[in-house]
């Protein structure tokens, strides 16, 4: 891990575990760690673009933390452990531009600057990390694909800058899998956490929606927008998790969680054992009629293979005849997406706008959409278009500052999850496992978005999600698998992916290459 001799630390897949090892032993301080980030990030952001802010006192409050753990201070969970935050997560000192040039005030547009630190970021102080700076994202988070929109430009993907990287929490994606830091926050309403970490072969948690607070994050959709860890290991993901869980007298919602999390925390089960005996579902028409590229159908036969050798008991297609597939409907004819739970996104901005401070540039929705009005996101070319489809959205636009009246979508989630905990308790599934995504990535710059498997099904019915490297594709493409289980059995789900992990380490860490 660390060459003393030569003062170099070797960052390459660096974990939590090793990092504070380091630190235990005297190898390297937080400080020296963050600088060696620093190195690498002027290194080699610029050919990645994955960080658009930093922390310009980043090495300082390493050196704060070092300070503290010389005095015996009790520090964080994570302490001195260098992290990265999505740009859509409000974090005081920054401008939460949400990739969009109009929200930046350097690209001509208006400067939103949070009062405070948004519950996660505070999270992520409180557990005493090192917060080297903000990860960019497309426009209004509105892809699951990539960053091209962003004022920033394209960010590109850490195993090979020709592949699409994922969105929208790509920044976060790049800078992990790129070892510019140890862990990332990303945030997710239709696959954001789930598209990136599986496109450059990483572990990216989906909690179950109101495990984790989301306010103070931009939003596209309160009822379905959760905020949840990228890393490299299932380990690292679930450190994390246990500083991100948890109530917020900011997001009531987190009420729904209390008593749910583990006593021991998120990484309490974690076995190389814990596949042997488990019922996995496997992916069926009974889930969705999409079918598999021919290389992504013989790469997840060779992971079914791998399933069995670790011990679990597999279940072909266990939603066959449940109706659960057709409950999907999708947005647009022809497309997967389904938008329903995004019909409060007006609301949700003004409450948003609201919650960051008397002295914000913009207060309502109305004025938002008057700054933005000459790339009108909801307008026949804009970003979010698709939305005009939705006559719920329509109707709740008239008066943003009313809550919608989003019956409909909750009983659509109580229909999800009844069919959902029907198959689980008649199959006795612990969980299903599917490919993440349909086929391998397309170019970076092409027009081919990425079709998660399971991306509308669990951000509507509210259920978790763990992403796991599972191999390549010939391209080198990395090819993931992603495991889907009960409301707030995130433990159990993490057991499994580590053992999947364990047992098969499919992980490779990527050659950088400069532009």
């Amino acid at each position: 891990m660390t060459n003393v001799n030569a003062a170099i630390i070797d960052l390459t897949e660096l974990t939590v575990e090793q990092v504070q090892a380091g630190f235990a032993s005297g190898a390297f301080t937080s400080e020296k760690l963050t600088k060696a980030y620093l190195e690498r990030i002027a290194e080699f952001n610029p050919s990645y673009n994955a960080i658009v802010f930093f922390n310009e006192k980043a090495v300082e409050e390493a050196r704060a933390i070092d300070k503290r753990r010389a005095a015996g201070e009790k520090l964080g969970p994570l302490a001195g452990v260098p992290v990265v935050v999505k740009d859509s997560m409000d974090m005081k000192g920054f401008p939460t531009t949400g990739g969009w040039s109009l929200l930046y005030s350097k690209t001509g547009g208006v400067d939103l600057l949070p009062e405070t630190d948004s519950p996660v970021v505070a999270r992520m102080r409180k557990a005493d990390t090192v917060i080297l700076g903000k990860t960019n994202i497309p426009v209004l988070s509105h892809t699951g694909a990539h960053a091209n929109g962003s004022w920033a430009g394209s960010t590109y993907n850490s195993v090979d800058r020709e592949f699409l990287p994922g969105g929208s929490s790509t920044g976060t994606a790049t800078a992990v899998g790129g070892n510019f830091c140890v862990l990332g926050l990303a945030e997710e309403t239709a696959g954001s956490i789930q598209n990136p970490a599986s496109a450059q072969g990483l572990v990216g948690i989906k909690p179950t929606h109101g495990l984790v607070p989301n306010t103070g994050v931009f939003p596209l959709s309160s009822l379905r927008d959760v905020v949840g860890p990228i890393a490299r290991c299932v380990r690292d993901a679930a450190l994390t998790l246990d500083a991100l869980a948890g109530f917020s007298m900011e997001d009531p919602k987190t009420l729904a969680g209390v008593d749910k999390r583990p006593k021991g925390g998120y990484i309490s089960k974690l076995d190389k054992n814990a596949l042997k005996g488990k019922r996995i579902g496997l992916y069926g028409p009974g889930w969705r009629a999409s079918t598999f590229s021919e290389e992504t159908t013989g790469l997840y036969q060779r992971a079914q293979e791998e399933l069995n050798k670790l011990g679990a008991d597999l279940v072909k297609d266990p939603f066959a005849g449940s109706g659960f597939r057709e409950l999907s409907k999708a947005v647009l004819p022809g497309a997967e997406f389904d938008a329903r739970g995004m019909e409060s996104i007006a609301n949700d901005i003004e409450k948003y706008l609201q919650r960051m401070g008397s002295k914000v540039a913009l207060k309502t929705f109305a004025e938002f959409a008057k700054a933005t009005q000459k790339e009108d996101a909801f307008g026949p070319e804009g970003v979010l278009s698709y939305m005009s489809h939705v006559p719920e959205f329509v109707e709740a636009t008239k008066s943003p500052s009313t809550p919608p009246d989003m019956t409909s979508f909750i009983t659509l989630r109580e229909t999800y999850l009844d069919i959902f905990n029907t198959i689980f308790d008649k199959q006795k599934l612990d969980a299903v496992i599917y490919p993440q995504m349909r086929g391998p990535l397309g170019p970076v710059h092409g027009d081919e978005a990425i079709d998660g498997m399971v991306v509308s099904e669990v951000n509507i019915a509210g259920l978790p999600a763990v992403t796991v490297p599972a191999g390549f594709y010939a391209s080198g493409a990395p090819f993931n698998l992603v495991i889907v289980a009960r409301q707030w059995s995130e433990v159990e789900m993490l057991a499994i992916a580590y053992a999947y992990e364990q047992g098969t380490k499919h992980r490779k860490a990527p050659e950088l290459k400069k532009a």
